[in-house]
This record gives C-alpha cells, sequence and structure tokens, in this order.
C-alpha cells in the first residue's frame, strides 16, 4: 500500500490481527480531540510498518502495549508544532 491515503478504516483493516484493531479503534475512538493527531499518527506508523513487513514479533509488542522493536520515525512531536501552529492563527 504505497503512497495510500491512510483513513481509520485502512488502518483497522492493514493491522490484521483482530486485537490489535480493537485497541487501535478503542484508542482512535477515547482520545481527546487535542490528541487525536498523535493517536492517529501513532497507529499509521505501525499500519504502514505491518504492511510493509508483517513482523509477529512487533506485532506481539504493540498488543502487550509497547513500541514494536526496531526503528521507527516518530511524527508525534511534528504534528503537535502543526497543530498549535493552525490553533495559534484563529482556527476553530
Amino acid at each position: 500500500m504505497s503512497e495510500q491515503q491512510w483513513t481509520i478504516e485502512s488502518i483497522r483493516d492493514a493491522l490484521g490481527n483482530p486485537g490489535l484493531a480493537k485497541r487501535f479503534l478503542a484508542e482512535i475512538n477515547r482520545a481527546p480531540a487535542h490528541e487525536l493527531l498523535p493517536v492517529f499518527a501513532k497507529w499509521e506508523r505501525v499500519a504502514k510498518n505491518l504492511d510493509a513487513a508483517f513482523d509477529e514479533e512487533s506485532v506481539a509488542a504493540v498488543e502487550r502495549g509497547e513500541e514494536p522493536p526496531g526503528q521507527w520515525i516518530d511524527g508525534d512531536e511534528r504534528l503537535r508544532r502543526a497543530n498549535e501552529r493552525f490553533h495559534s492563527h484563529g482556527a476553530a
């Protein structure tokens, strides 16, 4: 799924594991508005990595609530800064 537009549905589907999908949906549904982008970005990252190279060790780590092994690019801080810029310009 290269250069795909990720959605909640496509992330859920890419996770492949019903337990992971349930955890993702629970996190995204319970996230306060200001945390939606970081939660989405976290799970998008997991889905992309699972899509690129399905790895049982990574799935097990995420199911335990741990960060998957290996190198991961964390865009949370970049998204947080973009969100702050957006809100500082008077957007609701």
